[in-house]
């Protein structure tokens, strides 16, 4: 498998810049993955899609302003910092840029210098181990001097920050945002449960396992970064049930999708856990926990596009792209989306 297979041409005009006044209003298109019949619908139509008993589950993750913009103590040399993840307490992993300059012993101070950050051990692809100096509540301190990590495709300015969150974002963590899930409003969410629709949500904290560009030709050669991942025992009792009885699990993003399908292939059943996943989901892979999956438009070449490759065939889902690009479909984090059935 070549890194050119996931390849395709995307007009700039498609990359969505913001969100949708309205979340639900996005297109949705429904591929189903035994016939290979494509529809057109709105993402409010998702609601005649699932069924009662159905079980959906979602990523419950919450985005911070993971981007800080410091100086360096020493040189005032400029610094922006993404907070990836909390190894322990006070200790960060993150990416930097211009990391050449940030060695072990190096001091970043943030805004009016009530957050400093020390870097602690010098990674490769430049993440560096921070020990984060601080008084008070670092969240807190973090609403006052971070920003959201908004992807690099997005130019223009996010006018509402919550936009970049689901409405049902609780477990504060990621550095992005599980996208599939930002398409939902608490009216649908209402509809659902008022069908029968189960909702059972888990938390995978996205970083850079999630959004890492592939930079192999072979895609085998790629290594996935750990990210950490939560199920609580009344969610794994639920999705246990709904397995054995032969009710429908559907994840809603390739984030929620990681958590079941790494959790149900290590224990052989969904199992309570607080851990972290490498999970690499590519085509040849065959599915133990999910049925069916809604996401969003994913770039070119990337691990979002091998998995949903691995569950509808890369064929079904080049054509079911080449079908959105003639749409006018919007593509990426602000974008429309796909319910593979």
């Amino acid at each position: 498998m070549k890194l050119s297979d996931f390849d395709f041409d995307l007009p700039e005009h498609l990359i969505a810049q913001t969100p949708l006044e309205k979340r639900d209003t996005s297109k949705l298109l429904i591929l189903d993955r035994k016939t290979g019949k494509i529809e057109h619908k709105h993402f409010y139509d998702i609601i005649d899609y699932l069924n009662e008993g159905d079980i959906l589950v979602r990523n419950n993750t919450k985005v911070i302003p993971a981007r800080l913009f410091g100086t360096k103590e020493e040189t005032n040399g400029h610094v922006e910092v993404l907070l990836l993840k909390e190894l322990h307490e006070n200790t960060w992993e993150c990416l930097v840029g211009n990391a050449r300059i940030v060695k072990v012993g190096t001091i970043i101070t943030f805004g009016d210098g009530s957050l400093k950050a020390e870097c602690m051990e010098v990674r490769e692809e430049g993440i560096r181990i921070f020990k984060m100096i601080y008084e008070g509540i670092f969240y807190e301190i973090l609403d006052r001097l971070g920003t959201m990590p908004l992807p690099p495709y997005i130019k223009e300015r996010l006018e509402n920050p919550d936009r970049y969150n689901t409405v049902y974002a609780l477990v504060e963590g990621s550095a992005a945002a599980p996208t599939a899930g930002l398409h939902f409003t608490d009216e649908i969410n209402k509809k659902l449960l008022e069908k029968g629709v189960q909702i059972v949500d888990v938390t995978l904290h996205v970083g850079l396992g999630t959004f890492r560009p592939v930079k192999v030709d072979n895609v085998l050669e790629h290594h996935m970064h750990s990210e950490f991942y939560m199920i609580s025992k009344e969610s794994a009792d639920i999705l246990n049930k709904a397995k054995a009885n032969g009710q429908r699990i559907i994840s809603v993003g390739t984030t929620s999708t990681r958590v079941l399908e790494s959790n149900y292939t290590k224990y052989h059943t969904f199992k309570e856990t607080n851990e972290s996943t490498d999970i690499f989901i590519y085509p040849g892979y065959e599915f133990k926990a999910i049925d069916a999956l809604i996401t969003n438009f994913h770039l070119p070449k990337s691990t979002l596009l091998m998995l949903i490759s691995a569950l509808a065939s890369k064929d079904l889902i080049m054509k079911a792209y080449q079908e959105a690009i003639e749409r006018e479909y919007r593509f990426f984090s602000f974008g429309d989306s796909m319910f593979i059935l």
